[in-house]
């Protein structure tokens, strides 16, 4: 395996947190933006969101194609020989499958995907969707609410996290000799200028900030929401104080973990996240209103396939803008966002496995889990709303996930003990989240993929001291952050863009440096 040129010794001076240009632009963009939020906390916000929306004004039909084209090549380069090219020239996976899908599937879907699973598709049952013309609140609501959650978390957003870039990330590093870095994206086109030059830290800085702004804000957001449940289960206050202790309690979970590595404590996180999630499903499924969830996967789904470019290709020519803004732009810029590092971690823990088996478990498989766990949850809280147990209509237009998510829980099942399991399973989500990305913020600063303790624990904690200002300023500070994601995706868009043509060039290259296509022609002619 490629291992950069790692420095030996004990010292961990701030030399060792890596590349100084990557370094200095990633942790001056934090000061900056806590050191201008204390001094102007509205102005900063006002900056942030006309940036916001001039990016998703501008970029985002943009952003839409860059999606679109990246999950039908992912899926028609499944679909070639070159596609049982093997991922780090080894014959056996290192993990087994399921601690494989397990990683996957935490670390991609994360906090976000919990965090509005149950809010989202309640918010389009009682305000349709765009592509849609349904009366909301209606029965002939419910598989458009369903449909539209399907799209934001679907095929498309998972197959940019992990698939055409990982490709090309895997065969550059594990082949090429190249560190796990995104800049490493690039080398096919401008060769060792990118790897070794300024540019190349830029970039690479780039997409740690992106990664930064998009994991701090489920982190934050995290803290908010466990504070409240805490205060509506066991009486809590739900303040400063609690939402602080929350978020240290957090940190410490995923910095260990991060510094433990992959085949230990992400692995570990990832597998109980997986075994309370099938718990909670199965609870959900068997007591819950079994029925409607099952119609209402089957008719949701068939929507979802027959109106995906109806809702793909929406813009805001045909939809309101400040709809396209806040849902489909908001969470497209989002993905992009964080695939470049989430590609980096997908091509870490997949050596061994053939690009088939890579782009089915990210572009397809993960997609599939991801709306079952979405009807199970927001399904439910759809029945809920539908028949008068709940009623979430003003929280959700008024944007309070944190409280859909522990309403629908209560209604749930079990009541406050399925408010308190989801609690926990969102916790450890976020936390997934948190320990991948600072091993990976870490991997990209180091050059390669074995980065010392220091630094894991460094970006980890960074992190969190970061999300714990910006609540102290306010939870509304949060999402100037995560808006800010969305003005990131430019540049870290126009990184991924050459993936769509180098990502079937770099598995056609692994498969001939395997000899797989030539066996093929030979067995052909034999």
């Amino acid at each position: 395996m490629a291992q950069g040129n790692q420095k030996s010794g004990g010292d961990y001076s701030i030399a060792q947190l890596g590349d100084p240009v990557v370094l200095t632009l990633s942790v001056g963009f934090i000061a900056l933006f806590v050191g201008f939020s204390l001094f102007d906390l509205k102005g900063v916000a006002d900056a942030i969101g006309s940036g916001f929306t001039w990016t998703a004004k501008f970029f985002g039909t943009y952003f839409q194609m860059l999606l679109l084209a990246t999950f039908f090549i992912a899926i028609g380069l499944a679909c070639t020989p070159a596609a049982k090219a093997k991922i780090g020239n080894l014959d056996r996976p290192e993990m087994s499958t399921f601690r494989w899908l397990s990683i996957i599937m935490c670390t991609l879907l994360a906090g976000g995907g919990v965090f509005f699973a149950a809010g989202e598709p309640v918010y389009h049952f009682v305000v349709t969707p765009p592509a849609f013309d349904t009366e909301p609140g209606t029965v002939e609501a419910v598989a458009s609410a369903m449909a539209q959650s399907f799209m934001h978390w679907g095929f498309l957003a998972w197959a940019v996290l992990g698939t055409l870039a990982a490709i090309v990330l895997a065969h550059t590093h594990y082949v090429k000799g190249n560190p796990l870095q995104p800049r490493t994206l690039l080398y096919p086109i401008f060769g060792e200028r990118i790897m070794s030059g300024w540019v190349g830290s830029v970039v690479d800085a780039f997409c740690v900030i992106a990664i930064v702004a998009g994991t701090v804000g489920p982190i934050g957001f995290l803290a908010t929401q466990m504070s409240f449940g805490l205060s509506e289960l066991f009486g809590l206050t739900d303040g400063l104080g609690t939402q602080m202790a929350i978020l240290a309690a957090l940190a410490a979970i995923y910095v260990t973990s991060a510094v433990t590595g992959v085949h230990r404590g992400i692995q570990f996180l990832s597998r109980m996240n997986v075994f309370l999630a099938l718990a909670i499903a199965a609870i959900i499924f068997v007591f819950g209103p079994t029925l409607f969830l099952t119609n209402t996967y089957m008719q949701s789904m068939g929507q979802y396939v027959s109106s995906f470019l109806d809702m793909a290709t929406m813009t805001a020519d045909t939809a309101p803008n400040w709809w396209m803004k806040w849902w489909t732009v908001f969470f497209f810029a989002w993905f992009i966002g964080y695939a470049p590092l989430m590609a980096i971690f997908v091509a870490r823990i997949s050596r061994g496995r053939s690009i088939r088996e890579m782009i089915l478990a990210v572009a397809v498989m993960a997609p599939i889990a991801t709306t079952v766990w979405f009807t199970l949850l927001g399904g439910s809280g759809i029945y809920y709303q539908m028949t008068g147990v709940i009623d979430l209509a003003e929280a959700l237009n008024n944007f309070r996930f944190d409280v859909a998510t522990l309403t629908v829980a209560q209604a749930l099942p079990g009541g406050g003990f399925m408010a308190l399991a989801i609690l926990i399973l969102t916790t450890i989500f976020v936390a997934t989240t948190g320990d991948s990305m600072s091993y990976s913020i870490a991997v990209v600063s180091s050059g390669h993929d074995q980065p010392k303790t220091f630094v894991r624990a460094f970006w980890g904690m960074a992190m969190a001291a970061m999300a714990g200002i910006l609540l102290y300023m306010g939870a509304g500070q949060i999402s100037v952050l995560q808006q800010f994601i969305v003005i990131t995706a430019i540049p870290v868009s126009l990184i991924l863009l050459p993936s769509l043509w180098l990502g079937p060039k770099a598995a056609y290259a692994m498969a001939r440096e395997q000899k797989i296509i030539e066996e093929k022609v030979v067995l052909q002619h034999s």
